[in-house]
């Protein structure tokens, strides 16, 4: 039995392919340019254009399990393929965005939702993994930190609960090798409910200085996060954090401690580990 990873460049998705492959299992990369893949020997690759279905045989062949990223375009045709290829199993990397009371119109949770009506009106046995925020989403200040230049937000007080990128492979995983996770729908954080400033100061401690923040308008912050993500986006990001800094401290739902009765990995513990990546080189 194979099990197809798309999203095989990503973090999440070539952690999972290594759990995988470490454990013995047979397991295919799918990407847009598979030449570019660097995966463990003895792994196959293969190529896999949503906008293309001739893509889509090769690639699904002799495959029983997918770890599928979101992508609504070609997902019907994807389901289609899958099920004439035999897949059994379907454990989709999604987002809690898709549990808002407007995510059918909202730019960042429609994207996930539509994947998840497809698969759900399908045949196929499958699993949603809802994550909320990447602790790895802080590599958004790496530059600036870097620098020591001042990070600026419109709501330094927005509270989350980040989840370590490495909790989401090991639940994925399990997901895709034991019975207690498939055909469920699962919400993820982390453990702890952190406002932006309190990960600043997090990063703060390991870095061993200051990290100067300047707060911004609404406004502001969109004329920035438009020149590089499309306005809707940023648009929707920034309500979300805006109603976050306002609720309180972030609900904290399943963890690689529910889930999987292992300790979860803190914001602080990705933080010690990526702290290269915030001091310029």
């Amino acid at each position: 039995m194979t099990i197809l990873i798309t999203g095989a460049r990503g973090t999440v998705g070539q952690a999972v392919l290594n759990r995988l492959h470490a454990a013995g299992l047979s397991v295919r990369a799918a990407s847009a340019n598979p030449a570019e893949l660097a995966v463990p020997a003895g792994i196959e690759v293969a190529e896999l254009l949503l906008d293309r279905p001739e893509t889509f045989p090769a690639a699904l062949r002799g495959v029983r399990q997918v770890f599928l990223y979101p992508e609504p375009g070609g997902i019907h045709d994807l389901i289609k393929a899958a099920d004439a290829a035999g897949v059994e199993h379907v454990v989709l990397l999604s987002s809690s965005s898709v549990l808002g009371p407007d995510a059918g119109t909202d730019p960042l949770a429609s994207h996930s939702l539509k994947v998840e009506r497809a698969l759900a009106d399908s045949d196929l046995t499958c699993t949603f993994l809802r994550p909320d925020a990447f602790a790895s989403n802080a590599l958004g200040w790496a530059y600036l930190i870097g620098r020591n230049m001042p990070v600026q937000l419109a709501y330094p007080d927005a509270h989350i609960a980040p989840i370590h990128p490495a909790d989401i492979a090991d639940i994925a995983a399990e997901a895709l090798t034991g019975d207690s996770l498939k055909g469920r729908s699962i919400t993820l954080t982390g453990t702890q409910s952190l406002t932006f400033r309190e990960q600043l100061a997090v990063l703060s401690g390991i870095l061993g200085r200051d990290i100067p923040m300047v707060p911004i308008t609404h406004a502001e912050a969109e004329q920035q996060m438009s020149q590089y993500m499309p306005a809707q986006m940023a648009a929707s990001l920034l309500a979300l954090w805006a109603a976050a800094a306002s609720a309180g401290p972030a609900a904290i739902a399943d963890t690689t401690h529910t889930l999987l009765g292992r300790p979860a990995r803190t914001f602080e513990q990705w933080a010690r580990e990526n702290a290269a990546a915030f001091i310029r080189n």
